[in-house]
């Protein structure tokens, strides 16, 4: 079946449907990943996206269930240059075109993957439409597409209500703001017991858990705009439990502080973006999926300072937080498939709850 990408520049490509026929309006981006597409269609991180992969094929390994980074896929699009078939590996247990039709997530094989890409460095992110329909009305699409805007994929993605994974360690207050499975894992493999939240509890419910730690997780869409969390992410700011933060979680601690994020013009997203740690100078090649960032120069110095900065084009990548046992980074050292240069990073968590422990 025919299908057609239309951009809210007016740019059109045409390609052949897959996953689901249904007609979708949503944020298109670019990842540019080699491997660990299962990984992105089930980060809770793109709901409200689309993602287009620059990677020509993509689905040779088929699809594993065990590599789900979440229950299901949250993007609300596919777009792909040569989506493989026939997947050959040992592990596999369907194909994605099957995978997208069972979620009922549309997509598009078939366009010019490094035009649509280089569409989007250059202008920027825009919406886009999928669709099935070849008698479209250009104008009329066009003003539907600047009139979208993502809106409530927080409260979308997170859990609700609360579980625990067990451990003999320490107690691990997990805020779920779109929380890929691996950030769990990671902490329960250092043998820590991780309480999940949705997104909206209270710092006071948590706080009354006696945590020893606190990890606010990564998640969807412009972190401003969830100003409920934000207040009780302060009060969790202002408690004396070690708080480790990811991606979205980093920068809704950046917001609770007094300092302000921006969007950038096409994010990061992918699994080769280099980061520096400004202490030892050690560069980490890490993983990365955000479309803000926090504005370095709103940052209270008395309050925190600079600890990671993106080789490539300096934003902040990282915040240490002076007086406090907090720590935020902007890129996932939980990544899975990887890199993982920087999973040590949950090494320092764990180090931190210690020394407040035993204090």
């Amino acid at each position: 079946m025919k299908a057609f990408l239309i951009l809210e520049d007016r740019t059109v490509f045409s390609g052949t449907s897959i996953g689901s026929a249904r007609e979708v309006i949503s944020e298109i981006v670019f990842n540019t990943s080699m491997t660990g597409y299962l990984e992105v269609l089930t980060d809770p991180s793109y709901a409200g996206q689309a993602v287009c992969m620059t990677y020509p094929l993509i689905g040779n390994y088929g699809i594993c269930h065990a590599d789900m980074e979440s229950e299901k896929p949250w993007l609300d699009g596919y777009i792909v240059r040569e989506l493989s078939r026939v997947p050959s590996n040992f592990r596999s247990e369907d194909t994605i075109q099957h995978f997208l039709e069972e979620h009922d997530i549309p997509g598009i094989a078939g366009i010019d993957t490094r035009k649509l890409t280089k569409i989007l460095r250059e202008k920027g992110t825009m919406n886009g439409m999928i669709t099935t329909n070849a008698d479209f009305d250009l104008e009329q699409v066009t003003e539907k597409l600047k009139a979208y805007k993502p809106a409530g994929v927080v409260r979308k993605v997170s859990c609700t209500q609360k579980s625990v994974l067990p451990g003999d360690g320490y107690k691990v207050a997990l805020m779920d703001f779109g929380a890929k499975k691996n950030i769990a894992r990671c902490l329960n493999q250092r043998g820590c017991q991780v309480t999940t939240y949705p997104a909206v509890t209270s710092a006071a419910e948590i706080l009354a858990d006696r945590p020893d730690g606190i990890m606010l997780s990564n998640g969807p869409g412009d972190p401003s705009e969830v100003t409920d969390i934000i207040r009780e992410i302060r009060k969790l700011y202002e408690s004396d439990v070690p708080i480790f933060a990811i991606c979205l979680g980093h920068q809704l601690m950046a917001l609770a502080t007094g300092a302000q994020t921006y969007k950038l013009k096409y994010g990061h997203r992918g699994g080769n973006h280099p980061v520096k740690d400004l202490r030892s100078g050690k560069v980490y090649i890490s993983s990365q999926n955000h479309g803000y960032a926090v504005d370095a120069d709103t940052v209270d110095p008395d309050i925190a300072e600079v600890a990671f900065s993106n080789v490539n084009d300096k934003t902040v990548e990282g915040l240490r937080y002076k007086n406090k046992d907090i720590f935020t980074v902007q890129f996932h050292p939980e990544a899975c498939p990887g890199p993982q240069d920087s999973n040590t990073l949950f090494d320092l968590f764990i180090k931190m709850m210690e020394v407040k422990k035993h204090a």
